[in-house]
Order: structure tokens, then C-alpha cells, then sequence
């Protein structure tokens, strides 16, 4: 038992650690996400679609399904939300996985690795360090992209940078501030960052919600069932003591 305990106190300092490592010295911003909210997983699919899928797929989400999950009709889906071609040239299916059409090998020589799959960035990293890692991008003459990002050095270019404007760092205090306006205000950039990451919350666990429905009445249940269990007792019981 001692070694089983050791043992499992040694996994979770490594555990932090880990964590530790990935977060690195960075402050990350919390963000209150709810994927019980259509509206914003509307907006964030969106976002996803025209901004983030033209080099990164949700290769274990098929466009069908989250149609379903985000309240959108087959109709609103095809109309807005497939871009995306199969190998014939045709266009995908609703009920296709949400593959982009670029080829691995053609990514690598063109950005010198593929770009990850994203399904379940926000369940492997966790809401804060996305929503963070999504707005700490900033000018950064000296990158061969034109940006950098304080939570993860990354070899992507700020690909929202047209609605969130020109952001810089001060290197003395590290604040951001930016120096020239995009199409978005800070806080409607902001915004735009939150309902992104709602929708990659619920893409790394579609029936998260159903989860948490079926955990409460499990719970429920057992609360009735310790109940009925304990007047049976006190009736076994009884006549012994």
C-alpha cells in the first residue's frame, strides 16, 4: 500500500509539473466558457471556419453533428459553414469529417510542420491557456511571420490580426496595447476569442453537457437509494436488536 501511495504521489507532482511546463511563467486570463450556449458556439464555429480551417482540421467532428449541437439547421450549414472539398473535388458532405483539404505532406514543406489538429486543443491545454494564447499574439519584426506569442513560441502568423488590429508589447512591463485599430474593438476581440473557444470546448467533448445532465440524476438516484437502502436495513434489523 505504501508503494501504491508513493507511487501515485511521485505521478502527480509530474502531473504539475507538466502543466507548469506548458503553461511556463505566463499569467493566464480566465474565461468563463458555456457550451450550453448555442449563440456562441454559432459565432465561435464560424470564427473557426473562416479564420482557423484553412489550415487546421476537427478531424474527429463531422459537420452533421455539430449542426445538430449548435442549433443550426443542414440547410444554414451548407449554406455558411462547409467550405471544404473531397478528394474528388466535390464538396463535403454534411455528414463528412471536418478535414481540411490541404495535404499533410504540402503543410510541411510550406510551413515546416503541419499544422495540429485542433478537436481537442481545449480539452488537452485547458480554456484559460487557449483563450490567453489566442490573444497574446504581437508584433515581432525579428519572426519570419511578422508575430510572436508570450504563451508559446509558435512558427503560425496571427491569423485574426485584421480584426484585432496591430498589437505590440511592452517588453518592460509586459503589457500589451495596440497600435493600430482593426475591425473589432478590444472587447468585441475579446468576445470573438471566448465564443471561439466555446466552440473548441465543445469539440473536444460534444456530450459534455449531457455529462453533466446524466451526473446529476446518477447522483440523485444514489441519494434515493441510500435512503430506501437505509430504512431496508433498520426493517432487516429489527427484530435482532
Amino acid at each position: 500500500m505504501k508503494i501504491t501511495i508513493n507511487t501515485f504521489i511521485a505521478l502527480s507532482f509530474l502531473l504539475v509539473g507538466t502543466v507548469s511546463f506548458a503553461a511556463g511563467n505566463v499569467k493566464l486570463d480566465s474565461v468563463d466558457i458555456d457550451v450550453s450556449d448555442h449563440e456562441s458556439l454559432q459565432r465561435g464555429a464560424k470564427t473557426f471556419i473562416n479564420y482557423c480551417m484553412g489550415c487546421h482540421s476537427l478531424s474527429y467532428q463531422r459537420y452533421n453533428r455539430m449542426a445538430d449541437d449548435i442549433g443550426i439547421n443542414i440547410d444554414q450549414l451548407k449554406e455558411n459553414l462547409i467550405f471544404t472539398t473531397d478528394k474528388n473535388g466535390k464538396k463535403s458532405k454534411d455528414g463528412a469529417l471536418m478535414k481540411i483539404t490541404m495535404q499533410k505532406d504540402y503543410t510541411e514543406k510550406a510551413f515546416g510542420v503541419a499544422p495540429p489538429d485542433l478537436t481537442v486543443i481545449a480539452r488537452s491545454n485547458g480554456t484559460n491557456w487557449l483563450y490567453t494564447y489566442l490573444r497574446s499574439f504581437h508584433k515581432d519584426e525579428k519572426s519570419a511571420t511578422g508575430f510572436a506569442n508570450t504563451v508559446k513560441i509558435v512558427s503560425m502568423p496571427n491569423v485574426l490580426w485584421q480584426l484585432q488590429g496591430e498589437q505590440v508589447l511592452d517588453k518592460k512591463t509586459g503589457k500589451f496595447s495596440i497600435s493600430k485599430l482593426g475591425l473589432q474593438t478590444p472587447k468585441e476581440f475579446d468576445a470573438t476569442i471566448k465564443d471561439l473557444v466555446t466552440f473548441l470546448s465543445y469539440t473536444g467533448e460534444p456530450i459534455q453537457q449531457t455529462r453533466k445532465t446524466l451526473g446529476i440524476w446518477v447522483l440523485l438516484f444514489m441519494l434515493i437509494f441510500t435512503i430506501v437502502a437505509y430504512f431496508l436495513k433498520k426493517e432487516y434489523w429489527r427484530d435482532i436488536h
